[in-house]
């Protein structure tokens, strides 16, 4: 059944679009359309900016209302979201290929509890303070909202990345407008409807989904104030000039190409680790940015690791990505699986082997499925080993002590994600510490919304999540007493 929207979502209305263009998300499993919905043009950017400044800057509004009321509207927020839950799952699922289960918590859940933790920071945290001079008298420091936000977010984790940048943007007082990937609208329209029930205050959050070319002109949009982006670092270092130049804050999550590294005491019994060892190298059929896509293991150990990645691999259940069973789900769009395909061959070009996958599975004539892939006897400085696949494969690195293991994790343009697998688990957080990367998890990856995540060198600038990533959105004053 085809969902349709016949308007935009705009100071939080429901307002006729400025042309008659239309987003056609198409399934990414079946390859059949899934509805349509409006496609932003520059008139509708203008309309949803003039809303977010008029509910920033009048006297009274949204950016000063005190944290509690604030805090309020995000949980009231937070019940809609809850609400629609299976909703949002199956709508990006059905658009991305995101395994439902997985769907049903990163999608379904994790945006409430977003939500719910920084309308708490809200509460709890001190806006202004006093100061005492140096030279006598005081000063009174204040935290003050940056203003308008355009939020850009892309198609592999839409709601949720959306989310790490509305809640915080709401919690301080500014008003966000948020442009979803054209790939996965028809859960944009869903938040919308979901912010409309709690009674968002008009202006507070617009949603226009639009191409590349509108999102430039909101990057670069007069009556913006900040821009906040997830995506490729290609878009991401076009985005960071126009805010130089315009001297606009910005945050960028951008790629990676981490590394999972195998210390030689690692357990490597999957019944045990298996679980972990996926979602850290490979869920979301490999288009998460974080994803441990290098794999480093002991030359001591290189055939057992090879063959137990090779065994976990193999092992997946690949299908509808709307069947709770399915493990591994189709690409998001035939482009995205053009672009994989291409890299299995230069990774087969350049001497990588193939010890599963490869291939397009057997049994999927529709949808945009890549069997996951495993590349063994790979060099760091292979193509394959360099370069942001963003799909179901993984290099298998050699090295021959942890000196090395380390460097060869260093060895990347990227320092988004990563992990240690070890049986000691304070050995694995020495090896972490000196990996140059935002985030390492020890044994497992998952991302914690209390605590910072973002990249060094290309994966990005600056930080979401935990109170750095709502300092993101504030600006500091002193007013000399």
């Amino acid at each position: 059944m085809e969902t349709r929207y016949d308007a935009l979502y705009i100071g939080g209305a429901w307002v006729s679009p400025s042309t008659d263009r239309l987003i056609t998300p198409v399934n990414a499993s079946t390859e059949q359309p899934l509805g349509q919905v409006p496609d932003g043009a520059e008139a509708d950017i203008d309309a949803a900016v003039t809303a977010a400044r008029k509910a920033f800057d009048t006297p009274g509004g949204w950016a000063d209302w005190e944290p509690h009321r604030r805090a309020e509207v995000m949980e009231r927020f937070a019940d809609a979201i809850d609400e629609r839950s299976e909703g949002f799952a199956q709508r990006v699922s059905s658009q991305n290929g995101m395994p439902i289960a997985v769907s049903r918590t990163r999608e379904g859940h994790v945006p409430s509890i977003v939500l719910r933790y920084y309308a708490k920071l809200a509460r709890e945290t001190a806006f202004d303070e006093i100061r005492p001079g140096f030279f006598g008298g005081s000063t009174q420091v204040r935290r003050v909202p940056v203003g308008v936000v355009a939020a850009i977010v892309p198609w592999n984790y839409p709601q949720m990345l959306s989310m790490f940048k509305l809640a915080p943007a709401m919690a301080t007082g500014c008003t966000v407008v948020l442009k979803p990937s054209p790939e996965t609208v028809l859960d944009a329209f869903l938040l919308a409807e979901a912010a409309e029930a709690a009674g968002v205050p008009a202006g507070v959050i617009s949603i226009v989904p639009a191409g590349r070319e509108v999102s430039a002109y909101l990057v670069a949009h007069p009556g913006v104030d900040k821009v906040a982006f997830t995506g490729s670092t290609a878009a991401g270092r076009a985005i960071a000039e126009t805010c130089g130049r315009l001297l606009r804050p910005v945050t960028l999550e951008l790629g990676g190409k981490s590394a999972a590294i195998i210390l030689d005491d690692a357990d490597l019994d999957l019944e045990k680790i298996g679980e972990n060892l996926f979602t850290a190298t490979m869920i979301n059929s490999g288009q998460t940015c974080h994803l441990g896509t290098r794999v480093l293991a002991p030359r001591s150990r290189y055939t057992e690791v090879v063959d137990a990645f090779t065994e976990l691999v193999r092992s997946q259940r690949i299908g509808d990505a709307l069947d709770p069973e399915t493990r591994v789900g189709p690409l998001a769009t035939a482009v995205q699986r053009d672009r994989v395909e291409a890299y299995i061959a230069k990774g087969l070009a350049e001497g990588g082997r193939v010890t599963t996958g490869g291939g397009r599975p057997k049994g999927q004539e529709k949808g945009w499925f890549v069997e996951p892939t495993i590349f063994a006897d790979v060099d760091n400085n292979a193509t394959i080993a360099r370069e942001e696949i963003f799909g179901p494969v993984l290099s298998l690195i050699a090295y021959d002590d942890t000196d090395e293991a380390v460097r060869i994790a260093n060895d990347s343009d990227y320092g988004l994600g990563g992990s240690v697998w070890t049986a000691d688990p304070e050995r694995g957080a020495a090896v972490a510490r000196r990996v140059r990367t935002g985030a390492v998890g020890i044994n497992r990856f998952r991302a914690d919304p209390g605590s910072p995540l973002g990249g060094f060198k290309n994966s990005g600038l600056g930080r979401e999540l935990g109170p750095e990533g709502m300092a993101a959105y504030l600006q500091y004053q002193s007013i000399y007493l």
